[in-house]
C-alpha cells in the first residue's frame, strides 16, 4: 500500500534527494561509524590473523584543489605518463605502469575522490556504507582479473540476490522457474521441463536471421508474456525508448535460467573489497611514483601538463573532440533519491529490487523509478536504521551508460576514426570506447592495453625487455593473492 507522506526533504549532493522518515535532519544521528564495523569484522571474522593496521591509510600522493594542496606544483611536475580519470581503467593502468614499469604517473579527475562511479563512503546519518553512483557488485570468470585485485587488497566472497516486483509480487531476478511459475502460473519443476517450455515460448524474428534489436533478442529468449511483464516496460524505463530501438546487446546481457538459481550472477568468482570500493581504490593507488590530483578538470589544465609524457584519456570520446563540429553522443544517467530509515530493520528482503512495470501502486507519487537498493544488506552491515536509494533513469547528469541506437553507433564511429588518428593519446575505458563494461571487463581490458602499450610507454624499462623476451605479463603479480575462495 501507498506509504505515509514523508515530512522532510533536502537535496543531498548534485544528483541526490533526501527523504526522511522517522527522524530528524540529516546529520542529527548519532550512529556509529560503518568503518569500525568493517574493520572489526577484518579483525574477528575472515581476516582473524591480520591486523587492523593493515588496512591501507590515506594516500598522501593524493591532492585537492578546493583543499589548498599544491595543485600547481604537482601538475607541473615531470611524468611519464598523464592518466586522465580515476576510475577502473584508468587506477588499474596506473597502478601497473608505475609498479611494474616503474613510471612516474599523473592520475587526474575532475571529481573530489578516487575510485570513479565505483566510490563508496560512509552514510552519516545510517552509519552504512554506500556507493554513491549506484551498487557495484563484482564477477567474473576470468581468473586472471580476480588474482590481480586479490593481490592487491583482500576480497570476500559475496552472492547478490535480485528481486523484481511484478504485477505487485516479488519474484526472482534473472527469470528462472520460480519467476516463471509465479507469473504464468505454471508448474514447471525440473530443467528439462523448463527447457521444454522455452522452446514452446520463444518468438524467433521474422526475418529467419540473429536478432537485430533489444526487442527481438529478448522475444527470442522468452517469449511474448514475459517480455511484455518485464522486458519491455523496464527496457523504456531504463532507457527511455523503444526496445526495437536498441542495439541487441541491451536485453542480450540479462540471463535466462533454466533451474532454480536464485543469484544474479552464476560466475565462478563473486565479491565486495573488504572496507568497500574506496579502501580498494586507496590500495591500488599506494604507490610512490603514482600522484593524484583530484578536483581539476584535465581540459583547464592540459597546457600545465608534461608534454612528453603520454596520456591515457578515459572520459567521454565527445567531450574530448569537443571542437570537431560532430554533436554529442548519447548517455543515460541516474537520479537518486535517498530515504533514512531510523530504527528500522531491514526496508527490503535482498539488496535490491527492481521495479519494471509502470505501476501505479508502488507506495510512492513517482513509479518511474528503476530499483530500489538497500546497502545495509552488503558485508552484514549492523546499524539501528537503514538508508535506501530509489534509482530514475535520466537523460541529464553524471554519464553512465552509453545509449546503443543507430544514431550514436554511426556518431561514435566519426569519433573513433578521430581518436585513433591522435597520435600520443590511448582512449581507455566505459566512455572513450562508448560501450558498456562489467567490472571486470573494464580491469581486463586495462590490463590488456598495459601490455600492448608498455614498450611504448616505458622502452628501457625491465618490464619492457620481459616482454619482448616473450614472457606474458598476464603472469606477472604483485604478491601472493590475499584471499581464496570463489571456487
Amino acid at each position: 500500500g501507498a506509504r505515509a507522506p514523508l515530512p522532510s526533504e533536502h537535496v543531498y549532493g548534485p544528483h541526490v534527494t533526501t527523504q526522511i522518515v522517522g527522524g530528524t535532519e540529516p546529520g542529527a544521528s548519532s550512529a556509529p561509524s560503518h568503518r569500525s564495523t568493517l574493520e572489526a569484522r577484518w579483525d574477528q571474522a575472515t581476516y582473524a590473523s591480520r591486523s587492523r593496521s593493515q588496512l591501507p591509510p590515506s594516500n598522501p600522493r593524493v591532492f585537492r584543489q578546493r583543499q589548498g594542496h599544491p595543485v600547481h606544483k604537482a601538475l607541473t611536475e615531470d611524468y611519464d605518463v598523464i592518466m586522465v580519470g580515476a576510475g577502473l581503467s584508468g587506477g588499474v593502468l596506473a597502478e601497473r605502469l608505475a609498479r611494474l614499469a616503474g613510471a612516474k604517473v599523473l592520475l587526474i579527475d575532475k571529481r573530489d575522490h578516487i575510485g570513479g562511479n565505483c566510490y563508496d563512503y560512509v552514510d552519516p546519518d545510517a552509519g552504512v556504507l554506500v556507493n554513491k553512483y549506484g551498487a557495484h557488485l563484482f564477477h567474473t570468470e576470468l581468473a586472471n582479473v580476480y588474482e590481480y585485485i586479490t593481490s592487491l587488497h583482500p576480497w570476500e566472497r559475496y552472492d547478490h540476490q535480485v528481486l523484481a516486483r511484478v504485477d505487485g509480487r516479488l519474484v526472482p531476478v534473472p527469470v528462472n522457474i520460480n519467476t516463471v511459475n509465479a507469473l504464468l502460473n505454471m508448474t514447471i519443476k525440473t530443467e528439462a521441463e523448463m527447457d521444454l517450455w522455452l522452446q514452446k515460448t520463444q518468438v524467433k524474428p521474422a526475418h529467419g536471421g540473429p536478432p537485430r534489436n533489444s526487442k527481438e533478442m529478448a522475444l527470442s529468449r522468452v517469449g511474448q508474456a514475459l517480455y511484455s511483464k518485464v522486458f519491455e516496460p523496464y527496457t523504456y524505463k531504463q532507457w527511455a525508448k523503444d526496445p526495437a530501438e536498441l542495439a541487441p546487446s541491451v536485453t542480450a546481457r540479462i540471463p535466462v535460467r533454466n533451474n532454480f538459481d536464485g543469484r544474479y550472477f552464476s560466475d565462478r568468482f563473486q565479491a565486495l573489497p573488504v572496507g568497500g570500493y574506496t579502501r580498494f581504490f586507496e590500495s591500488l593507488l599506494d604507490h610512490p611514483n603514482v600522484t593524484t590530483v583530484l578536483e581539476v578538470d584535465f581540459f583547464q589544465v592540459r597546457q600545465l601538463l608534461s608534454k612528453r609524457a603520454k596520456l591515457f584519456y578515459t572520459g567521454p570520446v565527445d567531450s574530448y573532440f569537443a571542437n570537431a563540429g560532430l554533436g554529442k553522443l548519447e548517455y543515460r544517467s541516474i537520479r537518486f533519491v535517498r530515504e533514512l530509515y531510523r530504527n528500522y530493520g531491514f526496508y527490503q528482503p535482498v539488496s535490491v529490487v527492481n521495479y519494471p512495470q509502470n505501476e501505479k501502486d508502488c507506495g510512492f507519487a513517482d513509479c518511474s523509478f528503476t530499483r530500489i537498493v538497500e546497502y545495509k544488506h552488503y558485508y552484514g552491515q549492523r546499524s539501528p536504521h537503514t538508508v535506501t536509494f530509489r534509482e530514475y533513469s535520466s537523460d541529464e547528469g553524471e554519464p553512465y551508460y552509453p545509449v546503443p541506437s543507430e544514431r550514436n553507433v554511426k556518431l561514435y564511429a566519426q569519433f573513433k576514426a578521430l581518436a585513433d588518428a591522435e597520435k600520443g593519446v590511448y582512449f581507455v575505458g566505459r566512455l572513450a570506447n562508448y560501450k558498456y563494461f562489467n567490472m571486470d571487463q573494464a580491469i581486463d581490458n586495462a590490463l590488456t592495453i598495459f601490455e600492448q602499450t608498455l614498450c611504448d610507454v616505458m622502452p628501457a624499462s625491465h618490464a619492457c625487455a620481459r616482454l619482448r623476451a616473450g614472457e606474458r605479463v598476464a603472469k606477472w603479480r604483485t604478491r601472493p593473492a590475499a584471499i581464496g575462495g570463489g571456487a
